[in-house]
Parts: C-alpha cells; sequence; structure tokens
C-alpha cells in the first residue's frame, strides 16, 4: 500500500515538480523498504523506486545527501537482482543516471566513468527490439555527453551522438520521451560543432532542439531545460555568424526558461549564467550598458545560489568577471577592474570544478592584476603553474596529457617573464622548472625508486610500485577512434572497462601519495622543488643555463655549482620575434636539405650550393652574438669573436661542454619530453628553437639532436677543400 501510495506521489511530482509531492513519496518508500525483508523478491523494486525518488530530489535541490543515498539505494538493487532478470537493465541504467547525476555535480571523474560502464552493460543485457533500447541508449548518450565537458575528447562526442541518434530512430513518433532525447542528441551535436566549426552540425543541434521544445507540452517540469538548451544553440552560433538575431533567440529562450523554473531549483543558478552569458555579447554589439547591467545582475545571482563546493561555481565566478572587466574596458572605472580581478582569483582558487576553466582564471586574475598590484600577479601565475599538473592529471593517457598542454604551452614561459620583471629570480627558476618536461617528469615519478620508502615500510613502498607501474602501463595504451566508430558495443565496453581501470588507478596512486606523505621522514616526496633545492643538487662539471624566451623579454639564468642565488643574464638584443624570424630561416634551410623531420622522404641529395652553407653560418653567427655570446661574457668566460658559432662547437668543446642548456620558449614553454628523446625538428615550431640553441652548445646527451650539426660541418669543410661531400 505504501508502494503504491508513493508511485502516484512520484508521478505528481513528474508533472507538476511540487517538493512537498516528491519528499512525501521518499518518505512512503523508506516506509517501504523498512518493513520489507533483506531476502524478500519485492526488496530490488523497492530500492530502485526509493533511488528514483531521491534522484528526483536531488535534482530539484542539488542536496548532496540525496544523490549518495540514490546511488546507495541502486547499488544494492542491482547486487539483489541476478543478472537474468528482466529487470537488470532498467536498474543498472537508474545506476548510471545517478553517477553522472553526481558527476555534473562535484566533478568527480570517477563517477562520469563509472556512469558510462553501468549504462554500457545496461544496452549490453538489453534485447534488440526492446521498447526500453531507447532509453538505454539515449542514457548512454547522455554520460558521454557529461565527459565531453570536462575532457572535449573526440571520441565522447562521436560516442555520443552515434547513441542519441539511434535513440531517436527507435523512438516511435509521438513517444513522451521523443522531446527529451532530441534535446539531448541536439547537445551533442553543439559539442561536435564547438570542435569542428561545422555550420551543418550547429544547424542539426537547433533543428532538434526546436523540435524537443516543440514537442514538450506548455507546463511540463522539463521546459525550462529544453528552452536552455535551445538557447545554447543561438549563443553559440552567434560567436560564429556575428548575427544579431541569435542573440535575441537565445535572450528570450533563456527568459523563458528562468521565467518557468520555480525558486529554489538546483537548474536556476546555470539558466542565469546562460542568460548572463548572452546578455554581455549583447553589449559587446550595443555597447549598450544596460544590456551589461542585465549580464552582471544575472551572473551575481548565479554565483549567489551555486552552492560552495559545486563544479560549476568556478565557471559561474569567471563568467562574472568577464562581465565587470568589459564594463571596465567601456567605463574606466578602476573599481570594475578591481572586481573582476576578485572573481577571477575566487574562481582559480575554487577547490573543485575544471582545471581548464581555473587555469583559464588564473591567467585572467595575473593579467588584469599586473598593472596596479605586480606582487598579486605573481601569485596567480603560481597557481597557473600548479595547475599544469591538473590539467595534464594521472587520469589521463600519455597522448590526452600532451594534447591537453598544447594549448597551453606559453604559460610558464609568461609565468618567468613576470618574474623577472620583479626580480624574483627562484620563482622563475622554479616555474621553468616546473613547466620542463611536464609529462616526463610524470612518468619519472612512476619509475622513482623506493629503497628508502621500502626500508621504512616494505608493504607501502610495494604497493606503491605496483600500482605505479600498473598506473604507466594503463597510460600508454592507444585509443582507436575507428574503434568508436565502428566497433561492435563489447569493443567498446572493453576499451571504457580500460578507461575506468585508469581513473581508479589514479585515485588509488593519489591516496598512496598522500600516505607516504604523512611519515615525517617523506612528506617532500615526490613534490616539486623548491629552488634552494634545484641549486643544492648542480652538476658538478659546469653551470647549468635556462632560457626564456618571451613577447616581453627575453633572459637567461645561469646556476652554477655552490652558489646560493641564480645568475640573472638579460639578454637585451634578442627578442621573441628575432627567435622567431631565426627558427623560420632555418627550418627552411633544413627543409632544403632533407633535415626537417624524421620518417620524412629527404628525396635526392643537393648539389653542394655555397650560399646555403654562408645562410647556416649567418643563423648560427646571430644565435652566437644575440645568446651564446652575453651569457659567456657574464660567467667570465673569455672566447674571441673571431670564432663562428660553428667553429666555437669544433675548437672549443672544454668551454661549451661544461654547458647544458635548457631554453623555455613563450610559443612551447612546456616540453613534453626531455630533449634527448626527441630526433632533431621532430616537435612543433616551439621545440624546434630549442634544439637550434643547443646546436651552439652540445652536450653529452643530446647526441642525436648534434648529427645534423655534424653533417654542416662535413659539407663545410668538403666546400672549404673543394671537395665532394657525399663521397
Amino acid at each position: 500500500m505504501a508502494e503504491i501510495y508513493a508511485t502516484i506521489l512520484q508521478k505528481r511530482f513528474e508533472q507538476s515538480g511540487d517538493i512537498d509531492e516528491i519528499s512525501n513519496a521518499i518518505s512512503a518508500h523508506q516506509r517501504a523498504v523498512q518493513i520489507t525483508p533483506n531476502d524478500h523478491a519485492d526488496m530490488p523494486r523497492q530500492l530502485n523506486n526509493l533511488g528514483n525518488c531521491l534522484l528526483h530530489r536531488f535534482e530539484r535541490t542539488g542536496d548532496l545527501t540525496d544523490i549518495a543515498d540514490a546511488i546507495s539505494a541502486y547499488q544494492r538493487a542491482v547486487q539483489l537482482t541476478p543478472d537474468s532478470h528482466a529487470d537488470m537493465p532498467g536498474r543498472s541504467s537508474n545506476l548510471g543516471n545517478s553517477f553522472s547525476r553526481r558527476f555534473q555535480r562535484t566533478g568527480d571523474l570517477a563517477d562520469i566513468t563509472n556512469s558510462i560502464s553501468v549504462h554500457q552493460r545496461a544496452v549490453q543485457l538489453t534485447p534488440d527490439g526492446h521498447a526500453n533500447m531507447p532509453s538505454r541508449l539515449n542514457n548512454l548518450g547522455s554520460s558521454f555527453l557529461c565527459r565531453i565537458e570536462r575532457t572535449g575528447d573526440l571520441s565522447d562526442i562521436a560516442n555520443a551522438i552515434s547513441a542519441q541518434q539511434m535513440a531517436v530512430k527507435l523512438t516511435p513518433d509521438g513517444h513522451a520521451d521523443m522531446s527529451s532525447r532530441l534535446s539531448n542528441l541536439g547537445t551533442s551535436f553543439l559539442h561536435l560543432f564547438k570542435y569542428t566549426g561545422d555550420l551543418t552540425d550547429m544547424a542539426n543541434a537547433i533543428s532538434a532542439q526546436q523540435m524537443a521544445v516543440k514537442l514538450t507540452p506548455d507546463g511540463h517540469a522539463d521546459m525550462p531545460s529544453r528552452l536552455n538548451n535551445l538557447g545554447s544553440s543561438f549563443l553559440c552560433r552567434i560567436k560564429r555568424t556575428g548575427d544579431l538575431t541569435d542573440i535575441a533567440k537565445a535572450i528570450s529562450a533563456y527568459q523563458r526558461a528562468v521565467k518557468l523554473t520555480p525558486d529554489g531549483h538546483a537548474d536556476m543558478s546555470s539558466w542565469l549564467t546562460n542568460l548572463g552569458t548572452s546578455f554581455l555579447h549583447l553589449f559587446k554589439h550595443t555597447g549598450d550598458l544596460t544590456d551589461m547591467a542585465n549580464a552582471i545582475s544575472s551572473h551575481q545571482r548565479a554565483v549567489q545560489l551555486t552552492p560552495n563546493g559545486h563544479a560549476d561555481m568556478p565557471s559561474r565566478l569567471i563568467n562574472l568577471g568577464h562581465s565587470f572587466s568589459h564594463r571596465f574596458e567601456s567605463t574606466g572605472v578602476l573599481s570594475d577592474n578591481l572586481i573582476a580581478t576578485s572573481n577571477y582569483r575566487r574562481s582559480a582558487t575554487c577547490m573543485s570544478g575544471p582545471p581548464s576553466i581555473r587555469l583559464a582564471a588564473a591567467q585572467h586574475w595575473a593579467q588584469h592584476s599586473a598593472s596596479h598590484n605586480p606582487k598579486d600577479s605573481l601569485q596567480a601565475y603560481g597557481v597557473c603553474v600548479s595547475l599544469l599538473s591538473q590539467i595534464a592529471g594521472m587520469d589521463r593517457t600519455i597522448q590526452q596529457r600532451h594534447s591537453s598542454l598544447v594549448d597551453i604551452s606559453k604559460l610558464t614561459a609568461t609565468a618567468a617573464s613576470a618574474a623577472f620583471s620583479q626580480g624574483e629570480l627562484g620563482k622563475a627558476l622554479e616555474w621553468l622548472e616546473q613547466g620542463r618536461c611536464l609529462v616526463w617528469s610524470q612518468l619519472n615519478q612512476l619509475r622513482i625508486p623506493v629503497d628508502d620508502l621500502r626500508t621504512h615500510n616494505h608493504l607501502l613502498a610495494d604497493r606503491f610500485l605496483h600500482v605505479s607501474r600498473a598506473l604507466e602501463s594503463s597510460g600508454s595504451r592507444q585509443e582507436s577512434l575507428s574503434l568508436v566508430l565502428s566497433g561492435t558495443m563489447s569493443q567498446k565496453v572493453a576499451m571504457e572497462d580500460e578507461a575506468r581501470t585508469h581513473v581508479m588507478l589514479a585515485r588509488d596512486w593519489e591516496h598512496l601519495l598522500k600516505e607516504i606523505r604523512a611519515i615525517p621522514a617523506f612528506r617532500n616526496f615526490l613534490r616539486l622543488r623548491r629552488a634552494s633545492e634545484i641549486m643544492e643538487h648542480l652538476p658538478r662539471d659546469g653551470p647549468v643555463i635556462l632560457i626564456s624566451v618571451h613577447e616581453d623579454r627575453c633572459d637567461a639564468l645561469a646556476l652554477i655549482p655552490k652558489c646560493d642565488q641564480p645568475l640573472h643574464i638579460p639578454l637585451n638584443n634578442f627578442t621573441h620575434q628575432e627567435a622567431s624570424r631565426l627558427r623560420d630561416r632555418l627550418r627552411n634551410y633544413l627543409s632544403r636539405h632533407g633535415c626537417r623531420m624524421r620518417d620524412v622522404d629527404r628525396g635526392p641529395r643537393e648539389v653542394a650550393d655555397p650560399d646555403a652553407t654562408s645562410e647556416i653560418y649567418k643563423i648560427l653567427q646571430e644565435l652566437w652574438l644575440c645568446v651564446a655570446k652575453p651569457i659567456l661574457d657574464a660567467l667570465a668566460y673569455s672566447v674571441s669573436l673571431m670564432f663562428m658559432p660553428i667553429m666555437v662547437y669544433k675548437t672549443s668543446s672544454f668551454l661549451i661542454t661544461s654547458l647544458i642548456l635548457q631554453i623555455q620558449l613563450e610559443f612551447g614553454g612546456v616540453l613534453l619530453g626531455p630533449l634527448h628523446s626527441f630526433p632533431f625538428m621532430q616537435l612543433e615550431s616551439t621545440v624546434r628553437i630549442f634544439n637550434h640553441l643547443v646546436l651552439v652548445f652540445p652536450t653529452t646527451w643530446c647526441r642525436r639532436t648534434l648529427r645534423p650539426l655534424a653533417y654542416f660541418w662535413k659539407r663545410l669543410r668538403c666546400y672549404q677543400r673543394g671537395s665532394d661531400p657525399h663521397p
């Protein structure tokens, strides 16, 4: 009787959205569970129904206790249900939905990985032609869609669209769930548009979402969500087309969504954020301060309604900061700039939320505070550098980590440039070191010897080594997009199981690291080194030179053994523009001589060209005069200017081999591996300059990069003798 009453209340809530109805339903379901024996055949159904109501109330209030209780109820229901039971797919799908909802609230990658895994199992267990197959596919697609917003992985977009298109195809016309499935499909096409920029994808998104709104009855509890999704598509298209009618349509849709959403609803802050963003875009076109006031008001309400610790708090704060920043640019009122900076700081220092959003906020914080509070700007850059390891976290494959660092590779050089400007040489050193070879450093952490730890606690050391080796192996796997697009469900499940295992290993590794650092003698285990520690552990056979090339300034740091502080050497005659020009000249030279890249057909060898040899002379001479000689002069080395750079390589190796030259570039500041692991000219232009400068200063650990220089030297000597360089 209690179960029947609860079901009636739940149906009422689904139509009206009245919070009292769902709370009463939860109480009735809890009584039903309490009076049902644990081994009773109805217990799984009772638990599943209780989970449904708790999930509904969580979606309404955002209370984390409700979602935790829902997951617990669903997990018990699944555990008590045999695999062959007809209700197992449905209960698994419900469990997957609860994991997905909690991920949206907390941003915990383990939750969305669990969600996808459970949904895939639900689809596998559902027979072809079953009436619930569209629902299971839609839920699976929605989980992939959630993970897209965290990772931006194209394979997740492809998986989401594939599942949702099949769900729509299998749903009969007139079905009550058609509108929700079309809305989800439209959102996936929107994400695809963000990746491809193809207006066809945007047209598909808008078409699906307009149909979803049309099919949703007036007064339906999901109407605000449909309108919000439609508004998001119009807002995204305006960024590409500049069509003001799209802004008007977006604002209209968002305003209707806000108006139809009851006070206290968990999604209200999201609708307000989007409404504020659309008003901000309108202001950019009109310059009307009324539009800006509306943007700020909406964003402020969104922040006020977002609970502390919510995964979306960083994005809400950065949007509010953007609004004040744009108003400052329009009016010049300094208080607006200070408020913008404050919101960027709050966003960057949130303990939850996507690291990419917090990193963007930290960069804005640094830029806005640079003019009026340089010390605050340095603090912001410190947060930026600290977030790099989260952007390329251990829970991602090596390939994914490389991809995520490409767009932020200038960051450490920018941070170091700010530190040089403030005379903070220690910070400049730490940031250049932390940004160098980030992914390679992570791999080294997985291979670190633990002899000292084993002496203290051999069981803990063995656990750490076991998890480290498993994590390194998992991170090295390659994901196939072709398998994502055309693989069977079993193959996709296997891929997702590997991803889930990787996320769990990364979590275990982090927990073990915290356990190790809790031991007083190991509190600095695998922590990034401070400048003082770097200076204490320098090679004894000569100084280490780091070079930072940035648009604002170029500098070198000499790390000299037995010195407490690095030596700062401003490179006043070298610029970012000059480095780019020399890069292009050397790239063209190498391309003409078949040395541009490994695994590329070099073509026929050219006839000796004295002008070409003169070109390499000129390039290396400029590097010598602008970079190498100022460094050697500051170190009090005596080197004759009569020597050309290539002659320095040949005749002064006793000086040069004592230098280890590490170059940090603005257009490639985060290196993806140690120098000796790359062939000459293998990487993008950013690392090429790195290698080019190393040509002037060869070391024992970069012999592979010197082979082209030896080739040039051989050609030069042959030209001087008038002999064939290719006997």
